[in-house]
């Protein structure tokens, strides 16, 4: 098993913001054993998706829970500007096409408790390769071998990929910048990962520099997890505000 290396300027800003994913990763604990893989997916690219998937797998580490985090935007992947290698690491393209072992995929790190699952090779046939019988299949193993999986997923808004993973999750975030998207895109967007079957969480980020609330999206969500009531403290300021699970997405418009 190859090891992953955090770039140490990378991990130095994800210290910043370990007060709200430690409240995250608590809150998705509590909110039932039923809840240990999550897709994190967005509107639009550049809406701080890969950051929030990143951020909420180091909190699970940290709280001693074995977590591996999933590298699934094959289109358009930003991991190796976090993680580096010394070697070559095999990816999910290559595993899904049959053409690697996933035991040759899966990297430890250098930040204890947290594996690695990366993308891979750019495939001229990412929607294929998901909606195969292969994704299917390695999802299930690797569900018997961690206890948390966060998986950073394409943008729902651009493509259809997100939708595929969501089924075989158990919840989804849909992260948002705030100003960037409209509202009917987001709702949008939201529908297609309702679809699914699964719960859905919608994570708006407020400014580059500002952590983001959250709250469930769904009646259904909002019963199963309406412990979300909890604290955030903004990284620059420590200004702690409370939320309340029946925020309206109007509100931040």
């Amino acid at each position: 098993m190859a090891t992953l290396e955090i770039i140490k300027n990378k991990l130095a800003e994800m210290h910043q913001a370990e007060e709200y994913f430690n409240a995250l990763s608590t809150n998705i604990q509590l909110s039932g054993s039923d809840i240990k893989v999550v897709a994190v997916s967005s509107v639009q690219p550049n809406e701080g998706k890969s950051t929030i998937s990143i951020n909420l797998s180091l909190a699970f580490a940290r709280a001693g829970y074995r977590t591996l985090l999933i590298d699934a935007d094959i289109r358009n992947s930003v991991m190796t500007g976090v993680f580096k290698s010394q070697r070559k690491v095999e990816g999910l393209t290559e595993v899904l096409s049959g053409n690697a072992d996933i035991s040759r995929a899966l990297a430890d790190t250098d930040y204890p408790n947290l594996d690695v699952f990366l993308s891979g090779q750019v495939s001229p046939n990412p929607t294929g390769l998901l909606q195969g019988k292969n994704f299917e299949v390695i999802m299930g193993v690797l569900r018997e071998h961690y206890d948390y999986i966060v998986v950073d997923t394409p943008p729902i808004g651009m493509v259809i990929d997100a939708a595929i993973i969501a089924q075989r999750c158990d919840g989804s975030f849909l992260v948002s910048a705030s100003g960037a998207v409209s509202r009917k895109a987001v709702q949008k967007a939201k529908e297609q990962l309702e679809q699914t079957g699964t719960p859905t969480w919608i994570t708006i980020q407020q400014v580059d520099d500002y952590v983001p609330p959250v709250w469930p999206a769904t009646r259904d969500a909002q019963q199963q997890m309406a412990h979300l009531d909890f604290h955030v403290q903004d990284v620059e300021e420590g200004v702690k505000y409370a939320l309340s699970c029946g925020a309206s997405l109007s509100e931040y418009q």
